[in-house]
C-alpha cells in the first residue's frame, strides 16, 4: 500500500508539517530511475528519494543524501532556490503536489511502473524526469481531484462491487477483505465490512510492515504476519523501503541464479538418461569379438561372396547368424568384426568416463542449488555466486550484443562483432566508461563500466586492454598496443561500415600481452 491514496494521504499530511518554508535546493539523479530531491533552510535539511523502477516504485526518506562525483545529472534547474509553500494531495488520486514560489511545483505520481515526477510552471507540465513517459506532458493537475460517491446507495447499486465504487483501493485491500470472506456475505453485511475497512484506512491505528506472500509490504490494516508497526508514515515507509529491496533483490537475485542452475541440472540428467541408454545398448548388443572368434574358428565353413553365414555359437552353445561383406574374404570380415569390436570398447570407454564426469557434475550443481535456495542474506548469496561457476544465461548471452566479464568489482563488456560492436558503443556505453581498443587493427571494442566515485584502477585498466588485445587480429602478438580513452571521445560517423568509429582524443596507451580472461 506505499503508492495506495490512503497511504499517500497520511504521508503527506506528514510532509505538509516539515516542507513549507524550505528551499528547494538539490535535484539530482544518479540513474535512470532513481531522483534525489533535497529541501533545506540554515535551520535544517527534508531529502526525497524516488526510486521509479518499472517494477518498482517508491519513495524513501533518508536523512541526508549522498552524491556521488561522477555520474550524476542536475535536473529540474529551473525552480531550484524557490521556496516551499504547501504540498497538496490530490482526492482518490495516488499523485500530490509541492507548490514553490513563482508559480513552481513538483508533481509526483505514483502509478506503478508508469509512476514520474514532473516540474509545473503556472500548473502546465514544464519538465518531466522520466521523459518516455511522453503522455505525461497531457496531464492537468486541475483535473486529478476525484470526488466519488461512497455510501451506502452507491455502494448497494454496483451490487457491493467495491472496485467500481473505489478503483484506487488496491491490492491489498482486496486481500484483507477476501480474508473475511467478503465474497459469501450478503450485501448488507459486505457493506459493514467495507465501512470497517474504509474507517481503518481513513483513520489508521498504526502502520504496518507485513509480510504477505512472501514478501514485505507496508499496510493501514493489520493483516497478513505483522513484524513491525510504526506511529508514523515517514518511518514505515523508510523501513519497508529497506526491507522490500533487501528481500526483492534477495529473490530476484537467488531465482535468476537456481533458474541457470536448474536449467543445467535438467540438461544434466537428460544427457545421463540418454547416455546410460546408448551404453546399455551397445552393452547388450551382439558382441563383435565373439563373431570374429566364431569366424576365425569356421573360415572353412563360409562360401566366398556370401552376406550371411550361420555358424554354432561356442559361447552361448547355440546356432548364430552373421552377416558378411560379400566382396570381402573370410578373413577380412572377421578382421571387420575385431576392429568393430575395438572401436565398441573405446565407445564404451568413453561413454563411462563421460557418465562418471557428467555425475559428478550433476552432484555439484544439486549442491549448489541447495545451497543458493537455504542462503537468505543477500551479501553471503553474492558472495558464494561469485566462488561458484555458474552456469551462463544462454538468453542473456544470446540477447546482449557483447560478452560480460567481471575483475575486482568492475564490469567488462568485449562486443561480439561489428554490428555489436556499434550496440555496445550506442546504447549499452555511459560517457564516462572507458574505451579499449586494439590499435590500428579490426577487434572487439571494450567498455570499462565505470563505478560511480571512484578511479580505474591500474591493474582493472590492464586487465581491460589485455582482452581487448585478445579479441583483436594482434591476438597471436606476444606484445599489443591498446587505446584507452573516455567513451565521449568515441564517436560513429554517419555511413561509417559496422564497427568503424573515430577516436577524437587517446587519453592513453596500453602495451600489454593478449590473454583470454582466466
Amino acid at each position: 500500500m506505499h503508492n495506495n491514496y490512503y497511504f499517500l494521504r497520511q504521508l503527506t499530511t506528514q510532509i505538509g508539517y516539515l516542507l513549507p518554508g524550505l528551499s528547494f535546493t538539490h535535484c539530482y539523479s544518479q540513474s535512470k530511475n532513481e531522483l534525489s530531491l533535497q529541501f533545506s533552510s540554515e535551520e535544517k535539511s527534508f531529502s526525497i528519494k524516488a526510486h521509479l523502477q518499472p517494477d518498482f516504485s517508491c519513495l524513501f526518506f533518508p536523512d541526508d543524501l549522498s552524491r556521488a562525483r561522477r555520474n550524476s545529472v542536475d535536473l529540474f534547474n529551473e525552480a531550484i532556490g524557490q521556496k516551499v509553500m504547501e504540498v497538496i494531495q490530490y482526492q482518490n488520486e495516488r499523485s500530490f503536489l509541492i507548490t514553490l514560489e513563482q508559480e513552481w511545483s513538483l508533481l509526483f505520481k505514483m502509478h506503478g511502473n508508469r509512476s514520474n515526477i514532473l516540474l509545473l510552471k503556472n500548473s502546465e507540465p514544464f519538465a518531466l524526469f522520466k521523459n518516455k513517459l511522453a503522455k505525461d506532458w497531457n496531464l492537468k493537475p486541475a483535473e486529478l481531484n476525484r470526488a466519488l460517491p461512497v455510501n451506502e446507495e452507491a455502494f448497494t447499486k454496483l451490487g457491493g462491487n467495491y472496485k467500481k465504487l473505489l478503483p484506487t483501493l488496491g491490492k491489498l485491500p482486496a486481500a484483507y477483505l477476501q480474508a473475511q470472506n467478503y465474497p459469501e456475505q450478503p450485501l448488507e453485511k459486505q457493506w459493514i465490512l467495507f465501512s470497517q475497512m474504509l474507517h481503518l484506512l481513513e483513520k489508521p491505528e498504526g502502520f504496518y510492515l507485513i509480510e504477505l506472500d512472501g514478501l514485505p509490504a507496508l499496510s493501514l490494516l493489520p493483516f497478513g504476519t505483522i513484524l513491525q508497526q510504526f506511529n508514523e508514515p515517514i518511518e514505515a515507509i523508510n523501513r519497508f523501503f529497506i526491507a522490500y529491496t533487501k528481500e526483492y533483490t534477495l529473490e530476484l537475485e537467488k531465482g535468476a541464479a537456481l533458474q541457470r542452475l536448474n536449467k543445467e541440472i535438467k540438461s544434466s540428467q537428460n544427457y545421463l538418461e540418454k547416455t546410460t541408454a546408448k551404453l546399455e545398448e551397445i552393452m547388450g548388443s551382439s558382441k563383435n569379438r565373439e563373431m570374429a572368434d566364431i569366424l576365425m574358428a569356421n573360415l572353412h565353413a563360409v562360401r566366398p561372396g556370401s552376406t550371411e553365414v550361420e555358424l554354432y555359437d561356442f559361447y552361448h552353445d547355440r546356432p548364430v547368424t552373421i552377416p558378411l561383406k560379400k566382396d570381402l574374404s573370410p578373413q577380412k570380415n572377421a578382421e571387420n568384426f575385431y576392429r568393430k569390436a575395438k572401436n565398441q570398447q573405446v565407445e564404451e570407454k568413453y561413454l563411462l568416463e563421460n557418465i562418471e564426469s557428467k555425475e559428478e557434475r550433476l552432484k555439484t550443481l544439486q549442491e549448489q542449488a541447495g545451497k543458493v535456495e537455504e542462503t537468505n542474506d543477500l551479501k553471503d548469496l553474492r558472495n558464494y555466486l561469485k566462488s561458484i561457476s555458474l552456469p551462463e544465461n544462454a538468453a542473456t548471452t544470446e540477447t546482449l550484443p557483447y560478452r560480460s566479464f567481471t575483475f575486482k568489482d568492475f564490469q567488462i563488456w568485449v562486443g561480439k562483432g561489428a554490428i555489436q560492436n556499434d550496440d555496445l558503443i550506442r546504447y549499452h556505453a555511459h560517457k564516462d566508461d572507458l574505451w579499449l581498443h586494439a590499435k590500428d587493427v579490426s577487434g572487439s571494442h571494450v567498455i570499462l563500466k565505470r563505478w560511480p566515485g571512484k578511479n580505474f584502477p591500474v591493474e582493472v585498466k590492464e586487465k581491460a586492454a589485455q582482452l581487448a588485445a585478445w579479441y583483436s587480429k594482434r591476438k597471436q602478438d606476444s606484445l599489443c598496443p591498446v587505446i584507452c580513452t573516455p567513451r565521449k571521445w568515441v564517436r560513429k560517423q554517419k555511413g561509417a561500415a559496422a564497427g568503424a568509429v573515430i577516436v577524437e582524443k587517446e587519453e592513453e596507451v596500453l602495451l600489454v600481452p593478449p590473454a583470454p580472461f582466466k
